[in-house]
């Protein structure tokens, strides 16, 4: 006999469905912002901002993956994509030849000095101003447990947060 499910309290149900609609409305709008003003999505960012904060402006692909919480099919697709903007490029990791490589070009440094103003005044707009510091704390501290236990065996956030 299967067991019951564990439904949600009302308390449970309501945080739940507030972390979705967050989930859905908050990529979205940041989004539309980096489209409408840099014509790159927030994925595209992100990639380019961590190789921007990597030593060298360069990162293995499957680090970059790891640091995104993406798949390494996923952003290859999107790597290929800013490739041929000329906004960064690949290349056999000197270290290892098995291993690939993204490096950040002077065009793709330059869109994400250019691009970094408005995304962080988005980010502020839509998440960072209205919040009080200790909101700021848990906010991170839940997302931090959150990933944690989806990644099953990553470390939970240390008191330093990664880049990017």
């Amino acid at each position: 006999m299967q067991a019951e499910p564990r439904w949600l309290e009302d308390q449970e149900r309501e945080a739940w469905i507030s972390l979705a609609q967050l989930m859905f409305l908050l990529p979205s709008a940041l989004d539309a912002q980096l489209l409408r003003d840099n014509n790159i999505t927030l994925f595209d960012y992100m990639v380019l901002s961590g190789l921007s904060m990597s030593e060298g402006r360069t990162l293995r692909m499957s680090e970059l993956a790891r640091t995104l919480a993406s798949s390494l099919s996923r952003l290859s697709n999107v790597v290929k994509r800013l490739e041929t903007r000329g906004l960064l490029r690949r290349e056999p990791d000197p270290c290892n030849g098995r291993y690939t490589v993204a490096i950040l070009t002077d065009d793709g440094w330059d869109l994400v000095v250019k691009a970094a103003p408005g995304h962080v005044e988005a980010v502020r707009r839509y998440v960072i101003d209205g919040l009080t510091d200790e909101q700021i704390k848990a906010l991170r501290q839940v997302a931090c447990h959150v990933t944690a236990r989806i990644q099953a065996g990553e470390p939970a956030c240390t008191e330093e947060p990664r880049p990017i």
